[in-house]
């Protein structure tokens, strides 16, 4: 069973369950999206929105729950960042990484990483990757959890309205989540490529 079947089952339990056995899942998804990031967590969301329109749930808690379980996963994955951050940076493991280029990109996060934390939401397909990166960077952890929080709010407010709104319509959100996160991993691998370039030619250039 692949796992668009999977969740097709789980949509279809949440509409029977009680209610607080539904808020129990978006809870869990939305937590779960953020550690496993095959877990498709933003339609859950957008379902709990369409529960909400239909009488069943609580919007209001339907983005906190979702807010709680984002944020939290996203801190789970910043600890585990936060806890190997030094190790990568050790002189005497991983000798094979470029130590130097790793150093400049951790002080960057150190100085600029909120921003792209408070935009991690926005992100799909990065989002694991930019806690994990701002955890080896030890950015702030009131300050990661606090910008983190705000984005998970944000996002989950926005994307839970939309199934609130559109109504028995729901899965046509997923398809437009679908085509955004195919558009937003283009346009980072984009920048991430001419970073990559940008850097080559300075290195040469030093040389």
């Amino acid at each position: 069973m692949g796992i668009g079947e999977l969740f097709s089952d789980i949509y279809s339990w949440m509409e029977q369950i009680p209610p607080v056995w539904a808020y129990a899942v978006i809870l869990a998804i939305a937590y779960g999206e953020n550690v496993i990031p095959p877990i498709p967590g933003d339609l859950v969301v957008v379902f709990g929105g369409y529960l909400a329109a239909a009488g069943r749930l609580n919007y209001l808690a339907v983005v906190l729950l979702a807010t709680v379980g984002g944020a939290f996963g996203f801190m789970t994955m910043y600890a585990i960042g936060y806890r190997i951050g030094n190790a990568v940076l050790d002189p005497d493991r991983l000798r094979w990484l470029p130590k130097e280029q790793i150093a400049r990109v951790r002080e960057w996060l150190r100085r600029w990483g909120y921003g792209v934390v408070a935009a991690n939401r926005f992100l799909s397909g990065a989002r694991s990757v930019i806690s994990l990166t701002v955890g080896m960077a030890h950015t702030h952890p009131t300050k990661t959890a606090a910008y983190a929080t705000l984005s998970a709010a944000v996002w989950t407010a926005l994307i839970s309205y939309a199934g609130f709104a559109v109504g028995e319509n729901w899965p046509l959100i997923g398809e437009y989540l679908t085509r955004y996160g195919e558009i937003v991993l283009v346009v980072l691998s984009v920048v991430v490529l001419a970073w990559l370039v940008r850097y080559v030619i300075r290195s040469r250039g030093a040389r």
